[in-house]
């Protein structure tokens, strides 16, 4: 057997193993409702699958085009502001305004997308970044000035349609009840595999290659003979498109959206923090970063007031366990320190070496 038939062993092996596991992982979102028929442990798994789709498209920016944006976050808050008009404008809520939310966003997305392309690529490195955070800000104070359309910060409750209304009961079975929010978890989860196989499926064409060619060097790729701000203007458009929608899954989660919810800073500082702990430029990462995020940002509180609670007379343990943020900042030290290029990029290197090691 010659090293091209070990090369393709290894390759199909690889891409076995991968597919086992996103296999897995999709069976895992699906039971877990049915095995734990928890509302908390149902929000934090669709707050999961939601925020891995937003980290995924950001990580097609920066981890795969070498582009930082601070305007993700914004195309986020477009597409839940999307869905909430529209239905909360809507007399008789339809299944189609679901999807005529999401060409909408999609729609806002590409025509914004483009004009920051055009007018922001136009500089480069850290410049870039500073218009888009500037951009990000003005849309935020946008939103909460603009109370007449956005309701300022009292924000907008709506009703989901058909079988996704929450007070949509359809029985029981398993002690799971089967309501309207069950079937909005599992259309997240439809959605979700949906746009993260598409994401992979644009980092694996031509197309996505030449945005990894533009990432490592950006002179050598225009040599080529390749229009760079075309490619990059394609990764900025579709990272965007992809945001937006998973800003529709976010509201429609949660029924409810403000300008502080899907359009403030901190959503935009939150994804890129998942981005560094799943690791840059691997995609899969995105699912690592967001599930230590919010796991660790809805049960860390609780768990450190109970280990407080088992000794109730200490002041200092009383008041370090509402800090909780602090615990969260050193976790998040600790994991670029043991992970420098994220959980699944130090993987990646680790394994890299090994290979190596046996192949010479």
């Amino acid at each position: 057997m010659d090293i091209k038939e070990l090369t393709s062993l290894e390759t199909s092996g690889k891409k076995t193993i991968q597919e086992l596991t996103i296999a897995g992982i999709i069976f895992v979102f699906f039971i877990i409702p049915w095995i734990i028929p928890s509302f908390r442990v149902m929000d934090v798994l669709a707050k999961i699958m939601i925020f891995t789709i937003a980290v995924a498209s950001f990580d097609l920016l920066l981890g795969y085009t070498g582009i930082l944006s601070f305007a993700h976050g914004m195309f986020f808050g477009i597409g839940a502001y999307s869905i909430a008009l529209i239905l909360y404008h809507s007399d008789t809520p339809s299944g189609y305004h679901i999807f005529l939310a999401a060409g909408a966003s999609i729609a806002i997305s590409v025509v914004i997308s483009l004009m920051i392309s055009f007018f922001s690529l136009r500089v480069k490195a850290i410049f870039f970044a500073m218009l888009t955070l500037a951009l990000a800000e003005f849309a935020h104070i946008l939103g909460v000035q603009w109370s007449d359309l956005t309701g300022g910060a009292d924000g907008i409750s709506f009703t989901l349609p058909g079988i996704f209304n929450f007070g949509q009961t359809l029985g029981t079975l398993f002690n799971t009840q089967i309501n309207g929010r069950l079937m909005v978890y599992y259309f997240i989860l439809v959605i979700a595999v949906f746009l993260f196989t598409g994401m992979l499926r644009f980092i694996h064409s031509p197309l996505g290659r030449v945005l990894k060619a533009i990432r490592e060097n950006e002179q050598r790729t225009i040599a080529l003979g390749y229009k760079t701000f075309r490619y990059q203007t394609c990764s900025i458009v579709f990272s965007a498109c992809i945001a937006s929608l998973s800003g529709i899954l976010f509201a429609m989660w949660l029924c409810y959206v403000n300008p502080d919810s899907v359009f403030h800073t901190a959503i935009m500082v939150n994804i890129l923090l998942m981005v560094l702990i799943g690791g840059m430029g691997t995609l899969y990462g995105s699912l690592i970063g967001a599930g230590f995020f919010i796991v660790t940002e809805n049960w860390l509180p609780g768990l450190l007031k109970s280990i407080a609670g088992l000794a109730s007379d200490s002041v200092i343990l009383a008041n370090m366990a509402d800090r909780w943020q602090l615990y969260f900042g050193i976790l998040f030290v600790l994991v670029v320190i043991f992970f420098p290029k994220g959980v699944i990029g130090t993987f990646r290197v680790i394994l890299d070496r090994r290979h190596q090691l046996h192949s010479s």
